[in-house]
């Protein structure tokens, strides 16, 4: 099976800050999201 690029927006809350990337697996970056699993999405931003 052929992997297929993703490109996605994501936010933390509701106004809060976009984080935009690429993946191959949408649902697994999904879940990593929601779960806390991805470095450097839910840190302290300045």
């Amino acid at each position: 099976m052929e992997k297929q690029p993703a490109v996605y927006i994501m936010a933390k809350d509701r106004n809060a800050t976009l984080y935009a990337g690429v993946t191959s697996n949408l649902i697994a970056r999904t879940w990593q999201h929601r779960e806390h699993m991805a470095e450097g999405l839910h840190g302290n931003m300045m």
